[in-house]
């Protein structure tokens, strides 16, 4: 029975070496870096540091440490900061977001605001690291921008990635499912399906998408595709043979994308199948007929 590794903010290493070849958190890069981060055996500021593409002193500063035998096992460090933006009377989120130099899809991502994007004076928005726009020009937008930057805001689909989806996603195979989402064993969490199939057999794209990744940097996932679709979601697609596509390459719904095989921490011909909703790991069942 092979350890299934979980796909978080930052890899769960369930299974030895489950990281990048740079030895940075593969799915981390991609989904972005977490709030904080526990020290591991080996770890020093450096290596903390280059993980997380920050620099010793921003780490320092963040944590307080004021010398490096600080650090020990088990201790959990800031790796962003926790500052916020109290909303004031006529603010709106792009408003904020240009104040920050940020967006206002990060900004509503951030603190899971949906649209219409409506905020309440007194309401907190975090703002991570972002340095504040002091600059003259910034302060003096003319009134049609701001409504031009409202229209936009109002009709993106894309700032906040809701768990419910009209469209199901394809089966990516056909086949029986032998490991469910959900924990499966003691300690241990499947982020997606497990479908047994023959070695060869066609995996199809869930839906249409373009290739955000194809590789086997992750150890335990064999060859593996990642295919972010236009309404924010992510589809994973594991333990495969054949990689059939390229990353940047567009796919549409139900096209061949790889073969059924049994790379990775797999004993038998099977797909592991992920459905992501933005950063958060739903299940799949639920998003497929």
């Amino acid at each position: 029975m092979f350890k299934k590794c979980v796909l978080t903010y930052v890899l769960c290493a369930l299974l030895s070496g489950c990281v990048s070849q740079n030895g940075i958190p593969l799915f981390g890069r991609l989904f972005g870096k977490p709030d904080t981060v526990q020290v591991k055996k080996g770890d020093t500021l450096y290596s903390i540091a280059k993980r997380y593409d920050m620099s010793i002193t921003e780490l320092i500063e963040l944590n307080g440490i004021d010398s490096p035998n600080q650090l020990y096992v088990g201790q959990v460090l800031k790796t962003t900061s926790s500052k916020y933006y109290v909303v004031k009377r006529g603010d709106t989120l792009a408003s904020i977001a240009r104040k920050y130099h940020t967006n206002y899809k990060t900004l509503a991502q951030k603190n899971n605001i949906k649209e219409p994007y409506h905020l309440k004076v007194g309401q907190k928005i975090a703002v991570g690291n972002s340095a504040v726009n002091t600059s003259s020009k910034a302060k003096t937008a003319t009134s049609d921008k701001t409504q031009t930057v409202k229209k936009n805001t109002t009709a993106s689909s894309n700032a906040y990635v809701s768990t419910k989806r009209n469209a199901k996603f394809v089966w990516p195979v056909s086949g029986k499912v032998i490991s469910s989402f959900g924990t499966v064993g003691k300690g241990l969490k499947n982020d997606g399906i497990n479908i047994s199939a023959p070695v060869g057999t066609a995996v199809k794209a869930g839906d249409k998408g373009t290739v955000a990744y194809v590789g086997n940097g992750l150890k335990g996932y064999g060859n593996l595709i990642l295919l972010k679709h236009p309404d924010g979601y992510i589809t994973a697609y594991a333990h495969t043979d054949q990689m059939l596509v390229k990353k940047g390459q567009t796919v549409s719904r139900g096209e061949k994308i790889a073969t059924v095989g049994k790379t990775g921490g797999v004993s038998a011909p099977q797909l592991h199948f992920e459905v992501r909703a933005g950063k958060k790991a739903v299940n799949p069942r639920n998003y497929l007929p």
